[in-house]
């Protein structure tokens, strides 16, 4: 009886009137309670395992696919490679290094980094610092610009394009800095939701900390560095790895905001032609595809414990 809950305690003693919010507390419990073990029972975990299964045979067909001869690829499935096992990395040296009608995708890879990155970081920090001032600093109109702000979210992105390019292809700024356009492109497109979930965190964060450091002398840069940053990196690496997978997958702003450059241009945009104008080169898709998702995976293995904390962020404990 030591560890019920008051809610479950009233509910078990018979003729003891149970108010409302309690009774209601409880039936949330219970119900969380089933859920928890009918997730965590033998039938849930092999209906995950299925599901992890047929999620995951696609991609390995694409990766088999991948290995395989070109003559093989284009008359049988990628099942067939286990009566019949040939393998070759002659898909990813052209893909890679090949001809720039058919592959050649080193140079784009390079590109989606360098728009990726900065296209990461530029948000985040603007955001982190907005959500401070949104969240702990007390100012005039403050409420007023953050709904404005959130209001953002819901303007459509391709209203957006034409006047943003419309403002550097007059500034002349595409010809000095290429790679400028589509940095703030990505970044302002990010900027209200990146506010918004920061700020929705940050607000979480008890303020007792805070008055707890600005007693001790800190002030606000000593506060936001090493009190409120520290308890905010599930939430901007939440936020890092949508951004990340949403800019590397990009293709209408990369392929908007370079001009057709193909100096510049992401790795989408040259997997959209890696096909050829007659469709003759289809047989490298699956080797492309398999090399611009290897990135992506790699950031969300890396990120994953502070993306399943950043899910939970705002839940408090009881």
């Amino acid at each position: 009886m030591s560890g019920s809950t008051p809610a479950a305690v009233a509910l078990e003693e018979p003729g003891v009137p149970v108010p409302r919010p309690l009774r209601r507390r409880a039936t949330r419990v219970s119900a969380a309670s089933r859920a928890r073990s009918m997730l965590t029972s033998r039938v849930g975990s092999a209906v995950a395992i299925v599901i992890a299964m047929l999620w995951t045979i696609p991609l390995v067909g694409m990766l088999v696919s991948s290995v395989r001869p070109q003559a093989d690829i284009r008359t049988t499935g990628w099942w067939s490679i286990f009566g019949n096992p040939a393998f070759t990395l002659e898909n990813y040296q052209e893909v890679l290094f090949g001809r720039a009608s058919s592959g050649e995708l080193a140079n784009f890879f390079v590109n989606s980094v360098v728009i990726t990155v900065p296209s990461t970081i530029i948000p985040l920090v603007v955001a982190t610092m907005a959500a401070y001032a949104f969240s702990v600093l007390r100012w005039r109109g403050r409420d007023t610009i953050f709904v404005i702000v959130f209001a953002l979210q819901i303007v459509p992105l391709q209203m957006s394009l034409i006047p943003l390019l419309r403002v550097f292809a007059d500034s002349g700024a595409l010809e000095t800095f290429p790679y400028l356009a589509v940095w703030v492109a990505h970044s302002c497109f990010a900027m209200p939701l990146a506010v918004f979930l920061l700020h929705n965190f940050m607000a979480e964060v008890p303020h007792e900390l805070v008055e707890a450091a600005r007693v001790d002398g800190a002030g606000h840069v000593t506060v936001f560095l090493r009190v409120m940053l520290p308890l905010l990196v599930p939430a901007i690496a939440s936020f890092a790895i949508f951004q990340f997978l949403w800019v590397w997958n990009d293709l209408l702003v990369g392929l908007t905001f370079t001009g057709g450059n193909n100096a510049v241009q992401p790795l989408t945009a040259r997997l959209a032609e890696m096909a050829g104008s007659r469709g003759q080169d289809w047989h490298l898709l699956t080797s492309g595809a398999f090399v611009s998702i290897v990135v992506p995976l790699i950031v969300f293995l890396a990120l994953q414990k502070y993306f399943v904390r950043g899910l939970l962020a705002g839940s408090v404990k009881g």
